[in-house]
């Protein structure tokens, strides 16, 4: 089933994002992906099929397979779930996960392997990326001679505000920074490196971290196609923007709009919607070895 908004009687909801829905199970939350999809922070009103099962699928691989950082799951299978959310598994199966009530630390914590995106514009301008100088003649969607953190906040609108590394360690201390960009660099590379073995090109990401009993923990999703760039190594080329696992049929098809970006957003076609929920598919597919929906 396709899931734009979602409302589970009985349980209370405390927080509804572009994607996510957020309750409270009392000891733990609940998180829900729904297949809404956004572009250019505005909230589009058509689903993606099967969108918000591959966002959360995904999370939990990931999660599974990074052992050395401890992370906010209790639970992902919905046989395992509380008895009270038993009748809703229509809905959550999938796409919902149980985690630990971390306080979340107020930096997103952005780590770049590529030149890509507003580093590529960044670079074109200023050699360098957030900051950070870069040596001359790279090339789009070059990689960076190593990998670099920039950290960023969220603005009241909803879009990130890179900051320096200084302000980093002013919002969650110097040992809190250091301790989330080690981290930050250490999954961005080992998901790197094994999604090279998958015939993908991981180019940047975006990590959240919380505390949690007094520890720093990975929170939120890991390495999904809306938190990270993906190419595909088979059409990847220096010089041009390589096709993505994302948003990019909506991104490109919205720019063909007299459509001025502010709400309310309009509707996508069919062809759109299909090619969309197919990437994210793939996406899954690629990195895992299996397949979400059978044929």
């Amino acid at each position: 089933m396709e899931l734009l908004t979602l409302e589970l009687p009985g349980v209370r909801k405390i927080a509804s994002g572009k994607v996510r829905e957020i309750y409270d199970l009392g000891e733990h939350l609940l998180l829900v992906a729904t297949d809404r999809i956004s572009a250019f922070d505005c909230i589009l009103p058509n689903p993606i099929p099967h969108k918000g099962a591959v966002l959360t699928s995904i999370s939990a691989f990931w999660f599974r397979r990074f052992g050395f950082v401890e992370n906010h799951v209790v639970a992902t299978e919905f046989r395992d779930f509380p008895a009270a959310l038993q009748p809703y598994e229509a809905q959550l199966d999938r796409r919902a996960m149980i985690v630990k009530k971390a306080r979340p630390l107020p930096v997103e914590c952005v780590v770049r392997g590529y030149l890509a995106g507003s580093g590529w514009k960044e670079y074109q301008q200023s050699r360098t990326i957030c900051g950070i100088q870069l040596p001359a003649g790279l090339r789009q969607a070059e990689r960076l001679p190593e990998t670099i953190f920039t950290p960023a906040t969220k603005a009241a609108s909803g879009h990130d505000i890179n900051i320096p590394w200084d302000e980093c360690r002013r919002l969650v201390g110097d040992d809190g920074a250091e301790q989330v960009r080690a981290l930050s660099i250490r999954l961005y590379e080992e998901g790197r490196a094994y999604a090279a073995n998958r015939g993908m090109v991981m180019a940047d990401t975006k990590f959240e971290f919380g505390t949690f009993d007094g520890r720093i923990i990975l929170i939120d999703e890991c390495l999904t196609p809306d938190s990270s760039r993906f190419w595909p190594a088979d059409q990847y080329t220096l010089g041009v923007s390589p096709p993505s696992f994302d948003k990019q049929f909506v991104r490109d098809y919205l720019e063909t709009l007299p459509w001025n970006k502010t709400p309310p957003a309009p509707a996508l076609p069919p062809e759109v919607v299909r090619k969309t929920s197919e990437k994210y598919l793939e996406a899954y597919s690629r990195l895992t070895g299996d397949a979400l929906v059978r044929s």
